[in-house]
């Protein structure tokens, strides 16, 4: 199983960003598929998630801001990232969770800065 991620970039404060994973392989069906982000001196942390069911949930500091979607036939996931702020600025991964194990997406590193 492979998660592709892309869609990173440099953004000024209050732009926008939509970032994609995109899963290819040998599974069936997905559990739960997440963002996560490692900003630069902090752990990483988890973004926001959503489920088989289509359930989601946020981290405090992005709901609101960011929304989680995704598209079952090309079974890809994406971010969508408004109001960006520098706060934001992270490598962002991706991560699917399935009966059969956790993977994890290589990176996408999103810079907001003037």
């Amino acid at each position: 199983v492979q998660l592709q991620a892309s869609g990173g970039g440099l953004v000024r404060p209050g732009g926008s960003l939509r970032l994609s994973c995109a899963a290819s392989g040998n599974f069936a069906r997905y559990d739960v598929m997440a963002w996560y982000r490692r900003a630069p001196g902090k752990q990483r942390e988890l973004v926001a998630h959503i489920t088989s069911g289509g359930g989601t949930n946020y981290a405090g500091s992005v709901k609101g801001r960011f929304t989680i979607s995704r598209d079952s036939a090309k079974n890809t996931v994406y971010l969508q990232m408004n109001s960006l702020e520098a706060e934001d600025t992270a490598v962002y991964y991706c991560k699917m969770m399935t009966l059969l194990g956790v993977y994890w997406g290589q990176g996408t590193l999103v810079t907001v800065s003037s």
